[in-house]
């Protein structure tokens, strides 16, 4: 018995338990109302609760409240019947004056618990300045005036320098039951964009504009970064709407005419108008580590280890971090010394675009393999940025890095690898290069009587090496200068390694990897350019592109379709998603310009 006595206490708690930790307590009102109108407060708890405490709100008067109300509702799925109480208390509000006011969170008892709600916070907007019986006659005569319902858009700034981000913001407002049926935004000509993550759902809000208090919804937010100097226009944006209209019946004078009334759909094309950036060129004076990076940043950079034994992975983590065009930076260059088999670095990013800006970080993993024993010294790591606070530029530098090389195993020789650029585990030696001679096992043969000596096959095994040799001489020589002509064979690989990016970018492709495919197109138009034209990439733009691709005698229009591919991958990177058939048409116009840039430029 007594058993049972604890196991029904045990059940009972376990229940009251769960019913607390299922307990909703939330309070809600309007985020803003105008000033001489009343408006409900509410607080809703999913759970019978007594002993209900309103903080006070000197900035409201109480007209009405607390009124209380319940509902029930029980539903039966699967066999299963469940069931749920909804208490909502009620207050009436009317504010006292204009501003901005925070009420504070309730407190309410259930089950002996104590719960809390959510504060809120109320905008007071003053009164309309215009009536609403003009407001019903404007109606009523079925044209809809510009300022009744319009889309404005909203720039942050108007005077920037090169790269740096501003915001654009496009906001409808209105006073009719309307909706939105199409949307043109500006192509933004210029401009880098990165989208602001908005809810699907536009909720309206109360806003005061002119002395007209109105709703209004943000349709789009974007970040834009001025891709070069000069005058930059934002072109204009085009919406369609359609209002819901009522037209009042002729002669009517009776209060019951309004029950007669007939509502008609009218159309209204939005227009914002278009908008001008001055956008500054970044002043002269740029440090040699300068990429163009913008805004505000740190960097931190650090090594895997200071000794390390032959063919072993070293790898240099640099993270860089900041507010800006963060993810345009450019890797910073890592100079590993020459007895090092250094690697394509492996690049992360974390960014989160809000209307502050963008701002995250981008981590680059650099990895080599040291081939020799010895004490080398990797040289300090420089990154330099503009700063837009103080209009100068800034170099952050990381210490010199000394490394101890020790005889590994292997004997120092140089061994194929593959790696994740991770850690030195993931290093997987995949054979050996070096076969010792065999010195046993083996035995001297007599020769016969001499009939091969002096005869002609003789004297001919001699003249055909000799012949050979002479011919491979040559050959050899002729290879030795060609390579000696760095340029040269940076020049005849360059197709090679384009078309390798350009397999690696149909792969992304095929995955669906919007970001990483443009990524891998772009690296592969920029590392065929340069190793095409003999200019590092550090060093070419796309004004110096142009100049020298004109010397070697390419066509303009091949010129311009190179930069098009080039400004398109840009864009598109971070304009909202692609539809896969563009990524298709892009890969196909890419491969064709690189083919028709060799049969031009030949060497």
């Amino acid at each position: 018995m007594r058993k049972l006595i604890c196991l029904f206490i045990l059940m009972l708690t376990v229940g009251v338990a769960m019913r607390a930790a299922d307990v909703t307590f939330k309070a809600s009102a309007p985020q803003a109302v105008v000033m001489g109108e009343q408006f409900r407060l509410t607080f809703t708890v999913n759970a019978e609760g007594k002993d209900l405490r309103v903080q006070e709100m000197p900035d409201f008067d109480v007209l009405m409240g607390p009124s209380q109300s319940t509902s029930y509702s029980s539903s039966w799925v699967n066999g299963k019947s469940t069931s749920e109480t909804t208490v909502t208390y009620t207050y009436v509000l009317m504010p006292k004056k204009e501003g901005t006011f925070n009420i504070a969170p309730a407190t309410l008892k259930v089950s002996g618990s104590n719960y809390s709600s959510n504060g809120l916070v109320i905008k007071v907007l003053p009164a309309d300045k215009k009536g609403k019986q003009e407001a019903e006659t404007t109606t009523a005569s079925g044209a809809i005036s510009n300022d009744r319902l319009f889309v404005k858009m909203d720039v942050s700034k108007r005077s920037v320098f090169e790269q740096e981000g501003f915001l654009v913001t496009f906001k409808v407002y209105s006073l009719e039951n309307f909706a939105i049926s199409g949307l043109k935004y500006p192509e933004f000509e210029g401009f880098l964009v990165q989208e602001i993550e908005l809810p699907q759902e536009k909720q309206l809000t109360l806003e005061n504009y002119n002395g007209r208090n109105y709703q209004s919804a943000v349709m789009r937010q974007v970040i834009l970064y001025p891709q070069r100097s000069g005058k930059l226009t934002i072109g204009s944006g085009k919406f369609d709407a359609v209002v819901k209209v009522r037209m009042q019946q002729a002669g009517g004078g009776s209060i019951f005419d309004s029950f007669f009334d007939s509502y008609r759909d009218v159309s209204k094309v939005l227009t914002t108008p278009p908008a001008t950036i001055d956008v500054k060129a970044l002043p002269s004076g740029k440090p040699a580590s300068f990429s163009g990076a913008v805004g505000t940043f740190s960097m931190a950079a650090d090594i895997s280890s200071d000794k390390v034994k032959t063919d072993e992975a070293v790898t240099i983590k640099v993270k860089i971090t900041g507010n800006g065009n963060v993810k345009l930076v450019k890797n910073p260059e890592v100079v590993f010394p020459n007895d090092f088999d250094a690697y394509d670095p492996k690049v992360e990013m974390d960014i989160k675009t809000t209307t502050a800006g963008v701002s995250g970080s981008k981590t680059i993993e650099y990895m080599a393999i040291p081939r020799y024993a010895g004490d080398f010294e990797i040289p300090a790591i420089a990154f330099s940025y503009f700063d837009i606070k103080s209009g100068s530029y800034k170099t952050i530098k990381s210490e010199p890095y000394k490394l101890h090389v020790e005889q590994g195993k292997g004997g120092g020789g140089s061994s194929p690898v593959v790696s994740n650029f991770s850690n030195k585990e993931s290093v997987k030696y995949l054979g050996k290069d070096i076969r010792y001679l065999k010195t046993k096992g083996f035995s001297f043969i007599e020769g016969g009587d001499g009939i091969f000596f002096g005869s002609f096959m003789y004297i001919l095994c001699y003249i055909v090496p000799a012949i050979l040799f002479i011919v491979f001489f040559f050959i050899y020589r002729k290879q030795v200068k060609e390579n000696a002509d760095i340029a040269l064979v940076r020049t005849k690989k360059a197709n090679k390694m384009a078309v390798r990016r350009l397999k690696n970018a149909g792969k992304l492709m095929k995955e669906n990897k919007k970001e990483e495919f443009y990524d891998e197109v772009l690296r592969a138009l920029w590392g065929y350019l340069s190793d095409k034209l003999s200019i590092s990439q550090s060093d070419l733009t796309k004004d110096n592109v142009e100049t020298e691709l004109a010397k070697y005698g390419v066509d303009e229009s091949l010129t311009n379709e190179f930069l098009d591919i080039l400004n398109t991958c840009e864009f598109a990177r971070y304009a909202p998603s692609q539809a896969s058939d563009a990524m298709d048409k892009l890969y196909e116009l890419t491969v064709d310009a690189i083919g028709k840039m060799e049969n031009t430029i030949k060497k």
